[in-house]
């Protein structure tokens, strides 16, 4: 790449870039991106902030190796910019995929939407065979709408595009139309209600007409989707041709013990894919970057075997001590969370993964990783520097990391009094 980036040139407009850069609540006023909130999104304006200060050549690609929801992808949409994303999440993968038929025709959706609806409104059968989640979140008046709108929508599926949108559109509105807890969180509160809860009938309505208008709204801009995403994991990025990519823009899981596979049990309920909590493992669970301790239970895993994995060797002496410590202080808690586990199970699939962009990656290309660090059990993981080590181990030729905000400030003196921060590792290629 011709262009030559400095942190000084990215980060000069802290209002645009800086502010929020990596929560997706900004999103959710953004055409297309809005279809679905995942919690594990980040800010498209600042994507495009960073594709306008670095623009690609004609010929050049962006890369998401951790797609989520799509947000680069679309953000690249806009740009104009031909990108890839690979997503392990088999769930959140579709929804990226459907998001990305925002070049679909509108009356075609519009026409699609109209007949789910028009046979969902003529059924009133008794609804009885749903997992308890789904049983306990949707009362049987609720329920019984939204599974009327399942029925119609598998009785008119087929492989047209906007087939996948009438998916997202049903999708998109579960949550609104539960009245209990149900926010965009891995934990779902049965138990906590919640006010103006939705009727699915008229979500659904109101929610087509929000797609058809953002389809509009993103064809005035860019005329055809340059965008591919691909189920793939980003520890091999199998799908991705060797020197194929300019620059990297994403954010992989944190290492702060959050279940992604979780966050979207509401939602794979609804559709089947899992009965309980028990499935998400084999179903979602095990494809995904270790950050959670679930996780490391649930694979089994020795200490012993991961640390002697190969790819740490650069950070190996230093992970090893802290997972000592982290395997110590463990029997010092209640919970007994295997944080050590987690922890250098994360690292060794970071490694790969770095292995994995180095491959895909041209000569001069550049990375950016939105990233935070931990504190398991208040001892702290110096994540942003390890991971531009195991960057350079891999083949990359230096990193630096900006820090744009602190984290956790607001339980200072309570849970977490570990000073942690967020912001964006650099990586130079």
């Amino acid at each position: 790449m011709s262009t030559q980036l400095t942190l000084g040139s990215v980060l000069a407009s802290p209002s645009k870039v800086e502010a929020n850069h990596s929560t997706f609540t900004p999103n959710m006023k953004l055409p297309v991106h809005r279809w679905f909130r995942f919690t594990a999104g980040f800010s498209a304006e600042w994507v495009e902030q960073v594709l306008e200060d670095l623009p690609l050549p004609s010929d050049g690609c962006l890369f998401d190796p951790f797609a989520g929801s799509g947000t680069t992808l679309l953000a690249a949409d806009r740009m104009g910019v031909r990108s890839l994303g690979v997503e392990a999440h088999t769930f959140v993968h579709r929804v990226a995929g459907s998001k990305l038929h925002w070049d679909s025709d509108p009356r075609e959706f519009i026409d699609l939407a109209a007949d789910v609806q028009s046979r969902a409104s003529r059924d009133h059968s008794i609804v009885s065979d749903y997992p308890e989640l789904i049983q306990r979140c949707f009362p049987p008046p609720v329920l019984t709408q939204l599974d009327a709108l399942r029925k119609a929508y598998e009785e008119v599926r087929d492989s047209r595009a906007c087939s996948d949108l009438i998916w997202l559109c049903l999708t998109s509105i579960l949550r609104a139309c539960s009245p209990v807890g149900t926010a965009n969180m891995e934990l779902i509160q049965p138990r906590k209600s919640k006010k103006n809860a939705r009727q699915p009938l008229e979500a659904f309505r109101t929610q087509t007409q929000l797609m058809a208008n953002d389809m509009r709204t993103f064809q005035d801009l860019a005329e055809k989707s340059r965008a591919e995403i691909y189920l793939d994991n980003a520890r091999l990025c199998q799908t991705i041709p060797d020197c194929s990519v300019d620059l990297v823009l994403t954010s992989p899981p944190y290492a702060n013990n959050f279940d992604y596979a979780d966050a979207t049990r509401l939602e794979l309920s609804f559709w089947g894919e899992v009965s309980g909590w028990k499935e998400l493992h084999s179903t979602i669970r095990h494809q995904l970057i270790v950050s959670c301790t679930q996780h490391a239970n649930a694979e089994k895993l020795s200490i012993e075997e991961v640390l002697s994995r190969p790819g740490t060797e650069a950070i190996g002496e230093e992970l090893g001590h802290i997972c000592e410590q982290l395997a110590e202080e463990r029997l010092l808690h209640g919970g007994r969370k295997s944080y050590h586990l987690m922890v250098a199970a994360y690292f060794s699939d970071m490694a790969a993964t770095m292995r994995a962009l180095r491959r895909v990656c041209r000569k001069g290309s550049k990375l950016c990783l939105v990233i935070g660090d931990s504190a398991p059990y208040g001892i702290y993981v110096p994540v942003d520097r390890w991971l531009g080590e195991l960057a350079v181990d891999a083949g990359f030729l230096e990193f630096r990391f900006e820090k744009t905000r602190e984290r956790n400030t607001k339980w200072k003196n309570r849970k977490h009094r570990v000073p942690l921060h967020e912001g964006l590792l650099w990586i130079d290629g």
